[in-house]
């Protein structure tokens, strides 16, 4: 059998895979012509760049099943999928710790200005150090603020786990019931359950002092007009899910008044060309949709994706 790794995967997932007896392509083929190739191929595996829509999957009757390097699957009709018999599976536990870190990357260096230190340091550091000192030296601590976490699945969890652990306190919205606690892991193989609590949305907004995003795009974004109204002010917001779950020109005016004190965000609503006032805005800290991209991540994405493929085309 033959699998199409057309975003790619990790070499020791593609060993696991070929020592089962599959035969692995790491060529990546454009979307535009897998209509007219994925049928030679068993199976594909995607990240986040190729669409598995309806019309390609009526296209290639061949295909047995579909993997998704990361957690989310809105870029394949997986209901479609599965009913015409196509196993499509993803490795949502994987990347949650590397999507987590990031988040506090993002969070870190926002309330200490680092994301705009570094585009202005090299600038203006001969010539004005003591301004740009003044400037940002009204940092804050993230210890005894509250994290707002909007979705509790796994990289909710792992966010609010490492908010814990510095002291925050972590509230969180998700449209199940939730834990009322967590256990974080400490040295010497001690753990420990600390408290979280699950509230509505709308009291999330009010109490949060920094949001982390953590949710599929629906039919429309998680935090509009409405919702900036609601929040506190000099806020501080990341989004590292997906993009459009903030509404992107309501976040600028938000940023501009000062109602959001600083955004940091991993995703867009129009990628991969994000709109060019957000990317230079001085307020918002940038990462280019990376936040599964750790060596770690990606080698347990491999592993894990490459068993899912073998235990579903061996059925």
């Amino acid at each position: 059998m033959k699998i199409l790794a057309n975003d790619g995967i990790d070499p020791i997932g593609k060993k696991i895979l070929e020592d089962a007896g599959f035969t692995v392509d790491t060529n990546h083929i454009a979307q535009e012509e897998l209509a007219s190739r994925l049928n030679e191929y068993d199976a594909i595996t995607v990240r986040s760049a190729t669409k598995v829509r309806k019309e390609l999957i009526d296209a290639c009757p061949n295909i047995k099943a579909i993997g998704r390097g990361g957690v989310g699957m809105d870029n394949i009709d997986v209901e479609y999928a599965r009913s015409k018999g196509i196993a499509v599976v993803n490795t949502p536990a994987a990347s949650s710790h590397s999507v987590a870190e990031l988040v506090f990357a993002h969070l870190l260096g926002g309330v200490r200005f680092l994301y705009d230190a570094n585009r202005k340091m090299p600038v203006e550091g001969n010539t004005n150090f003591g301004g740009l000192k003044k400037a940002y030296g009204a940092g804050k601590e993230l210890k005894g603020k509250i994290l707002g976490v909007v979705g509790f699945g796994r990289i909710g969890r792992e966010t609010a786990k490492i908010a814990l652990g510095l002291g925050m306190d972590v509230v969180y919205y998700d449209l199940f019931e939730g834990p009322k606690t967590l256990t974080l892991e400490l040295s010497g193989n001690i753990t420990v359950d600390v408290p979280v609590k699950q509230v509505e949305l709308k009291e999330l907004f009010a109490v949060s002092d920094f949001i982390s995003l953590h949710v599929p795009f629906l039919d429309k974004p998680v935090i509009g007009k409405e919702e900036f109204a609601l929040l506190k002010d000099g806020v501080g917001i990341v989004n590292a899910s997906r993009g459009g779950v903030i509404d992107e020109e309501e976040l600028l005016n938000a940023l501009n008044s000062g109602k959001v004190s600083f955004a940091g965000l991993d995703v867009f609503e129009n990628e991969p060309t994000p709109r060019e006032d957000l990317l230079k805005h001085p307020k918002v800290s940038l990462t280019p949709h990376i936040g599964a991209a750790t060596n770690e991540a990606q080698e347990r994405i491999g592993v894990e994706l490459a068993n899912l493929l073998i235990d579903s085309l061996k059925k």
